[in-house]
């Protein structure tokens, strides 16, 4: 099928990606409309690529190798053991990975966003109307405009998907991530070569180093933990929010500062420390699967169509896989309904199959954390077996296989 236009809500890397699926297929006309401005370049956190999903992804054309990346090849979980500077590790797996910092991997897509396309930056969607056979979009300056198609790359709190399931929201996982990056990278084990993960009662953080955009490397860090209740804390996070830098409750910080100098061994507990706290933020941790990934001339990819919990390794995966196979039903489909029906069909289950496999991770690694310091090898491999009981044998850690049987 060819020509139509088409808008892209959105335009990080779930809408970058799309806007060169629908390219690609052989759209017409494309616009982008991303809320942000170009600020979007400068988000330094860290994101990883299984090896094998960023094999299929530069098949596809998705990635390439002269994205900016690092090495990582194992995955090491340690505990404070007294005063040990790295603690003791209870259990060691391989970790095939490339890890990038989102906003240089986001500048390479955006670079790839072929040039007839229209990509309107603080382009703010407050309406979507839809009718038999198109989309009206309104934007918060009052501008309409109606195209044949709409695609929601627009992220957890996704207009497009209100408008296509009403009250389909996130739901609030009951933790939070805090995150921060440091540039201290000095005498890192293993010549940087591992990813870390600091257990501890009730969480854990993953510390790994990431391109700094400059040729040398930032340590990237996410702590996942519930914060206590106690009024004025924290704020109501089951309504989908973020705190971004320098919004942050200071009794929330120095809560979370508090938990890291009694739980992490000193070298990691230093790293995390030394971070500026105005620089940290908090990143709530959200389930959500949309009952349908297509309703009439709506589409849905990445966030705006499920979230899994960080923890299976997946999200930016699952948002360029979004975008290949919407190209492949593209390029199948004879008209409008087939296109989004093929989509529908394919992305659906791997999206609900992601969301499950999360939880159960995130139960077993947040929610209900064992006994680390009573753990070993043997233990922990039993303890991680566990939580992939059940998986699909193409859904794992790292994200879904697009090409296993």
């Amino acid at each position: 099928m060819r020509g139509g236009s088409i808008a892209v809500v959105g335009g990080s890397i779930a809408g970058c990606a799309a806007a060169l699926a629908a390219s690609r297929g052989g759209a017409e006309r494309i616009t982008v409309l991303e809320r942000a401005d170009d600020r979007l370049r400068d988000r330094g956190v860290g994101i990883a690529l299984h090896g094998d999903r960023y094999d299929e992804l530069r098949e596809a054309g998705y990635v390439t190798p002269e994205m900016p990346w690092a090495p990582l090849t194992r995955r090491v979980w340690s505990v404070r053991d007294g005063e040990a500077d790295h603690g003791r590790v209870v259990g060691e797996q391989p970790f095939p990975f490339r890890a990038y910092s989102w906003g240089s991997l986001w500048s390479e897509l955006r670079r790839r966003v072929p040039e007839g396309v229209a990509y309107r930056s603080g382009a703010v969607v407050t309406g979507v109307e839809p009718d038999a056979d198109g989309v009206t979009l309104r934007l918060a300056d009052g501008y309409e405009e109606r195209f044949d198609a709409v695609i929601g790359a627009d992220g957890y709190r996704s207009v497009v998907r209100e408008a296509m399931f009403p009250g389909a929201d996130a739901a609030y996982a009951g933790y939070i991530g805090w995150r921060g990056t440091s540039p201290e990278v000095a005498g890192l084990p293993a010549d940087g070569l591992d990813a870390h993960n600091i257990v501890f009662p009730g969480g854990h953080c993953m510390i790994y180093r990431i391109p700094d955009g400059r040729g040398g490397h930032r340590l990237n860090w996410v702590l996942y933990t519930a914060p206590p209740g106690a009024d004025g804390l924290h704020p109501d996070l089951r309504t989908p929010t973020s705190l971004p830098p320098g919004r942050l409750n200071s009794r929330l910080t120095e809560w979370l500062r508090a938990l890291v100098a009694d739980n992490f061994p000193p070298y990691w507990a230093a790293r995390v420390l030394g971070t500026p706290a105005e620089t940290t933020f908090i990143q709530p941790i959200y389930d959500l699967a949309a009952p349908h990934y297509a309703s009439g001339r709506m589409v849905l990819v990445g966030d705006a169509a499920s979230v899994a919990r960080p923890h299976i390794g997946g999200g930016s995966v699952k948002a360029l896989q979004d975008a290949t196979a919407l190209e492949a039903a593209w390029a199948a489909g004879g008209d409008w309904k087939e296109v989004l029906e093929r989509y529908d069909a394919g992305r659906g289950p791997v999206g609900a199959a992601m969301v499950a496999l999360a939880r159960r991770m995130g139960h077993a690694q947040v929610e209900n954390t064992p006994d680390w310091t009573a753990m070993d090898q043997s233990g922990f491999d039993a303890w991680w077996q566990e939580q992939n009981s059940g998986s699909d044998r193409r859904s794992g850690f790292g994200g879904h296989s697009m090409k296993a049987g």
